[in-house]
């Protein structure tokens, strides 16, 4: 009868080898996926921000569009962005926004140069102070500086007169500067001279830069025809009318290829006939005049002068109608549109409502209030017209509305308006299109203290956490073992 004792406790050792191999195998596999969990994490964190970082931003201030790829991809030499920082004081979203351009291209590099240790390196490329977070794009011999306040764009309250951060216009001005820096052949474009023409205001300036076009003056005078290689011919608020010849000599171009984009309204005591002509040859006809608006909500800053139309569906004018902008324009021409358009195909693109009409008094008016022999309207602010020869006319019959003052009420979209009619005259440069990024966001702030306790939540209680599960599970699987069936 001893045998089957000796048996029996024979058959207890076994299981309890059984159960000890049983518990140290688990707890072989939990030591191993707490070591690839390390592993993964370290590696996670050597990876580029663009890798492991999931823009959920209102603005999407980390992510690029589609034309920097464009620019990316075509890209053949080797760009280099310095970035001028110091140690300590990158800028995150600067940084994060960097990473993405590194990684869309084998061509694009990124290189830090702290200016404590490199206090001249900055000067071989711009005599400008240069501020911390500034970028340098060089490609070969051609370089552009990008200021931080370039990035950053501060606005002025009109009310308060006080600066605020209103935009992030990275991508905008790192695309462009490595657009700028590859390309040899910028487009031109003339401006018109000769006639009392108004400055170009500084905004529009700065964009027409930023979207790498370079601008020189023309009089038509003191030539025989337009430079072959002009992109576009621009008139902006002429004080006095172009003569017969000079009127002869624009119709031409068009008819022979050539774009025009005209900013031209009511000028005092004078008239605009030779140059309003143009419009003539297509059955557009610019009403004497300057504009009243007579419904409150198609004008601004209390003025029925200040005129906020409605936008046709166009390239030119989508861009500001999906994002809620509204161009205002101020001491305006009305234009109507006939049924014949000659030689080419004419497209309302601002419209007045119909309580619109224009005071015949023009700068004589004495009221906002519509007279026996004013002009009834509603009338069109602005046209683009394709000739057939491929040529093209983008009108707006006010020559103020690209003033900064203006710009500014209508929060930038006077500027993009005008931008985006050149784009569509010279051709959609993937550079021009990438407008700045509105900041009118929350931040998600929170103390020292919470962040502490996050970060010993996450790396200290979890992992423990789940060590502790697993040892309690080995537990209760030995227990089990052990209990007599």
């Amino acid at each position: 009868m001893k045998k089957p004792e000796l048996s029996a406790r024979k058959a207890g050792g076994g299981k309890g080898k059984l159960a000890f191999r049983g518990g140290a195998y688990s707890l072989a596999i939990t030591a191993i996926v707490l070591a690839l969990l390390v592993v993964v994490n370290v590696l996670a964190g050597v990876l580029p921000a663009a890798w492991t970082k999931y823009d959920i931003s209102a603005s999407q201030l980390y992510s690029v569009t589609s034309n920097t790829k464009v620019v990316l991809n075509a890209l053949e030499e080797d760009v280099t962005i310095y970035w001028i920082v110091q140690a300590d004081q990158e800028d995150v979203v600067l940084e994060t926004l960097l990473s993405k351009y590194e990684s869309l291209s084998d061509h694009v590099k990124v290189e830090k140069k702290n200016p404590d240790v490199y206090p001249t390196f900055a000067q071989q490329y711009t005599d400008e102070t240069v501020e911390n977070n500034s970028l340098i794009v060089v490609c070969g011999d051609r370089s552009r500086y990008i200021p931080i306040d370039d990035i950053y764009l501060y606005e002025v309250d009109m009310y308060t007169y006080t600066s605020y951060l209103d935009s992030f216009d990275g991508e905008g001005a790192i695309t462009s500067a490595i657009d700028y820096v590859v390309t040899e052949d910028l487009p031109q474009v003339y401006q018109l001279e000769g006639h009392g023409e108004a400055e170009l205001p500084a905004t529009f300036q700065e964009q027409l830069e930023k979207g790498n076009v370079e601008l020189q003056s023309l009089s038509l005078l003191t030539v025989d025809q337009i430079p072959e290689d002009a992109a576009c011919l621009l008139i902006y608020a002429p004080a006095s009318d172009i003569s017969t010849e000079e009127r002869d000599m624009l119709a031409d171009y068009v008819a022979q290829g050539g774009k025009l984009l005209v900013m031209a309204g009511p000028v005092e005591d004078a008239s605009l006939d030779n140059l309003n002509s143009l419009l003539t040859d297509y059955g557009v006809t610019v009403n004497e005049g300057i504009v009243v608006e007579g419904d409150r909500e198609h004008y601004a800053l209390q003025s029925p002068l200040a005129l906020m139309p409605d936008m046709s569906s166009n390239d030119i004018t989508d861009p500001l109608i999906e994002e809620r902008y509204y161009p205002i324009l101020t001491i305006a021409n009305g234009l109507t549109i006939g049924e014949e358009a000659g030689e080419g195909t004419v497209t309302a693109l601002l419209t007045t409502s119909d309580a619109a009409f224009s005071k015949v008094a023009g700068y004589e008016m004495t009221s906002y209030a519509q007279e026996d022999g004013d002009i009834a309207g509603p009338f069109v602010l602005g046209v683009s017209i394709a000739h057939d020869s491929g040529g093209g006319i983008v009108w707006f019959t006010s020559g103020t509305f690209l003033d900064d003052g203006y710009n500014a009420y209508s929060s930038g979209a006077n500027v993009n308006l005008a931008m985006n009619a050149l784009s569509s005259l010279i051709g959609e440069r993937e550079a021009m299109a990438i407008r700045s990024k509105s900041l009118d966001y929350n931040y998600l702030t929170i103390s020292d203290s919470t962040a502490s306790l996050l970060q010993v939540t996450m790396i200290g209680l979890f992992p423990l956490l789940f060590l502790g599960a697993g040892i309690f599970v080995v537990v209760r699987r030995r227990r089990m073992q052990h209990e007599p069936v």
